[in-house]
């Protein structure tokens, strides 16, 4: 087999054998029932990898993952390109998300970053003004958690170094809160 592989596995299994993995998708993913139930939305960012991994969880809950049901509100920040780049032209890249949630976050909505090393900076500054406006705050990083697991009411930090493995159990992570997101608004 090749290495690649091994280190998934190996990455994958320590994230499945951490209790407190396990219990943070539950919470999340009924945190994030909740939060859609009562009609507010879900805001994700990253960079590089993790936004389009931010990406690909917003277009799971807007269309959907397994189930047919209704459209999810979620929004993933880094997909305008037009508002990125005016607020990294006029504000500078640490503000891209930060500005977009003082812009549409709301009292009742999520901020979720993920970050694999959890030092961010725009997705540290994007959890600081969720928090600033009572907005909960999810986030999904790997290592020590850094700032960003600091920020927020509830982390998921895999434990692993590399960022591709991180990002792989991210992928798997998001997939799991998916689910369970679908099979509780199925049984709402």
């Amino acid at each position: 087999m090749m290495p690649i592989f091994g280190e998934a596995l190996k990455t994958l299994q320590a994230s499945l054998q951490d209790p407190k993995v396990e219990a943070q998708v539950v919470e999340i993913a009924a945190l994030l029932k909740k939060t859609l139930a009562a009609g507010n939305k879900i805001l994700l960012c990253g960079n590089g990898g993790s936004a389009a991994d931010a990406q690909h969880f917003a277009a799971e809950l807007v269309g959907r993952y397994r189930a047919d049901r209704r459209g999810l509100a979620a929004i993933a920040l880094s997909a305008d390109t037009s508002a990125v780049t005016a607020i990294a032209n006029d504000f500078g890249f640490d503000r891209v998300f930060a500005r977009q949630i003082e812009a549409i976050g709301r009292v009742g909505d999520v901020a979720i970053g993920i970050t694999t090393s959890g030092r961010s900076a725009n997705v540290v500054a994007a959890l600081e003004a969720a928090l600033e406006r009572g907005i909960a705050t999810v986030a999904l990083t790997g290592g020590d958690g850094g700032r960003v697991a600091a920020l927020a009411h509830a982390p998921i930090v895999v434990p692993g170094t590399v960022t591709a493995r991180i990002q792989e159990v991210h992928r798997t992570l998001l997939h799991a809160i998916c689910e369970l997101v679908e099979e509780r608004i199925a049984n709402a």
